[in-house]
């Protein structure tokens, strides 16, 4: 059966449409009898409000777009569960794409989520992109933008944990657990991210004067294959690590297969802490340590930011959201 339209019971009744309207939207200056009929009539047809219709009337569609880079990994899947949730609260929709971790998807995702007139973005951006012109627009635009997970140098709001301070913990526990040589895993050096850890970790490395070398640093499209490659490439070398510092997730996971591969023991040959998710630290075996990231409030936080662009607030914030370093089964104890 067709759903029924306002103009459509307007027509019945013999009514005008603002009419209707009015009484659907339980406003004043329609007698009680008629008001009956009118809701009598769109119950027994199923009516339903055509949220395009209202979408055109007050210049909003009450949906908000988000972009992530692999919805196939477990740990964007949790921001958005979380986002999705929050937004649902205040009467908003989300529309959820996915970039593929590409600059150019990610400009094809934010494109189509412009054409969809959504009211916000949402978005992690890719490893690829260096280039923000696509964001740049939806700001001159007046559509709001909030980054979360991955930092960058341009003026928009984000929620992201601290970088740096995290790593610095993790290094510095694999070398107080004994830990003489460390490797380093991370993504390419455009992101910030990136960049930010394999600071801290160098960093650490010259305050307990452990010489750097560079072949124990790997800094590769974030994928399991190219850290499943680095991983062999670093236990190929003549003086291979004895510890590894794998700052995503993908990475980490591909290491530790790695490591176990070639008949290593984890911790006892080759420690290991990854910026993984906690339910991947407990399948790992032996169980990874980790660093925890609370994506809960990462996703609330960045919905909240973005719900004060909505209302007005135009300055750009930058939070930063809980995180711990998590000891479990593949580091070293520290013997005090």
């Amino acid at each position: 059966m067709k759903r029924i339209s306002q103009r459509d019971i307007a027509k019945k009744l013999g009514v005008n449409v603002s009419t209707i309207s009015r009484a659907l939207r339980g406003l004043e200056g329609v007698g009680e009898d008629l008001r009956q009929k009118i809701m009598s009539l769109a119950e027994d047809h199923g009516y339903r409000p055509n949220p395009f219709a209202i979408s055109l009337r007050y210049d909003t569609t009450h949906t908000i777009g988000i972009v992530m880079p692999d919805l196939s990994y477990n740990y964007y899947a949790q921001i958005v569960r979380r986002i999705e949730a929050d937004a649902r609260k205040q009467g908003f929709m989300c529309i959820i794409t996915d970039s593929g971790d590409s600059y150019e998807g990610e400009v094809e995702c934010v494109e189509h989520l412009e054409k969809l007139h959504v009211d916000g973005i949402i978005l992690c951006v890719s490893q690829e992109t260096t280039n923000f012109s696509h964001l740049e627009r939806l700001k001159k635009n007046g559509i709001p933008v909030v980054l979360f997970e991955r930092s960058v140098n341009a003026n928009f709001s984000s929620v992201c944990i601290n970088d740096y301070i995290l790593t610095r913990q993790a290094t510095l526990h694999l070398i107080d657990g004994g830990a003489k040589s460390i490797a380093f895993l991370g993504g390419p050096n455009t992101m910030n991210q990136s960049a930010e850890r394999k600071h801290a970790y160098l960093e650490v490395l010259r305050e307990r004067k452990i010489p750097i070398r560079k072949e124990l640093v790997k800094c590769s499209p974030l994928s399991l294959n190219s850290g499943l490659a680095d991983t062999l490439d670093l236990l190929d070398l003549p003086e291979p690590p004895d510890a590894i510092l794998a700052t995503h997730g993908m990475l980490a996971l591909s290491s530790i297969q790695a490591v176990l591969s070639r008949g290593l023991r984890v911790p006892e040959d080759i420690a290991i802490i990854g910026f993984v998710s906690n339910w991947v630290s407990d399948i790992t075996n032996p169980r990874m340590t980790f660093v925890m990231q609370n994506m809960k409030e990462m996703g609330s936080k960045a919905f909240q930011l973005l719900i004060d662009q909505m209302n007005g607030d135009n300055s750009v914030q930058h939070v930063l959201v809980n995180a711990r370093l998590e000891l479990r089964d593949s580091t070293k104890k520290i013997i005090i």
